[in-house]
């Protein structure tokens, strides 16, 4: 199911299954086609409202997929979308490597730290055999420096990938993403905790707390201090603007895609 691009609080969000997403993923690597994917929560989304700069990078995506239930549910609920279910950033992640291990499509993960990488290579290795990863590079935790963009799209080029996951927490690779687009011909996914989920540091919460969109329930309970305002202050946020959209009070008019590089951003 593609359904393309509906309006979420102003964010341009894809309604869309995980064949679908898969499928757009692999074929922009096969064709070497410049192709930038995230998969956005709650949290993701309202990054979007509060920032209209970065709302307009979001919009300009090749394929935003609804991470989160309650993405789900305003497709569902404000343009008739009948998604049956979420495309989870996680869970897309492996079915794209899964394909790419598949059709022999070599892939470069940026991002994380160096311990968390040493962890997770072996972890996808287990997975699936015939995965080829071309390179890994932990992020440097501070912003570009002058040059720099051009320097790490050389050298992942260079490693003959073909899929590059980027996994800096939202919304940092969301702006790697955008700002490394124009500079590589393949797909970049910002792939949020897909590192620390199959590295093995996080744990996934129940099927039936996913099922219900109590996944944030989960992770507030595994990181209280750092998710709180995440969940506590922006859920209600969203709720009340979604209600606002859906009752035609709100607008919630998306900005045109992004086109301006940014003048910086995290690697």
């Amino acid at each position: 199911m593609a359904q393309g691009k509906r309006n979420v609080l102003g964010v341009l969000v894809d309604a869309v299954d995980y064949e679908a997403a898969t499928e757009q993923i692999i074929t922009a690597a096969r064709e070497r086609r410049p192709f930038a994917v995230t998969a956005l929560a709650v949290h993701g989304v309202m990054t979007g409202v509060q920032d209209r700069a970065h709302n307009a990078r979001l919009n300009s995506f090749d394929l935003v997929t609804p991470d989160g239930q309650p993405v789900r549910w305003a497709l569902n609920l404000v343009h008739g979308a009948r998604l049956a279910d979420r495309v989870y950033g996680p869970t897309l992640t492996l079915k794209v490597l899964e394909r790419a291990a598949a059709e022999g499509l070599p892939v470069y993960l940026y991002g994380s730290t160096q311990p968390t990488l040493d962890r997770l290579v072996p972890a996808l290795e287990g997975m699936f055999p015939a995965l080829k990863i071309a390179g890994v590079e932990a992020s440097k935790f501070r912003s570009v420096q002058p040059g720099e963009d051009a320097e790490i799209a050389e050298r992942i080029k260079a490693s003959g990938a073909r899929v590059v996951l980027v996994g800096l927490g939202c919304p940092r690779q969301e702006v790697f993403t955008y700002a490394m687009r124009p500079l590589l011909d393949m797909p970049l996914l910002a792939v949020g905790a897909a590192f620390d989920y199959h590295a093995g540091l996080l744990k996934n919460p129940p099927a039936w707390m996913q099922r219900y969109a109590l996944e944030w329930l989960w992770r507030l309970g595994l990181e209280p201090k750092r998710l709180w305002k995440r969940y506590v202050l922006l859920n209600p946020a969203y709720l009340a603007r979604l209600a606002a959209q859906k009752s035609g009070l709100w607008r919630a008019s998306p900005p045109a895609p992004a086109t301006e590089r940014v003048p910086t951003f995290a690697v």
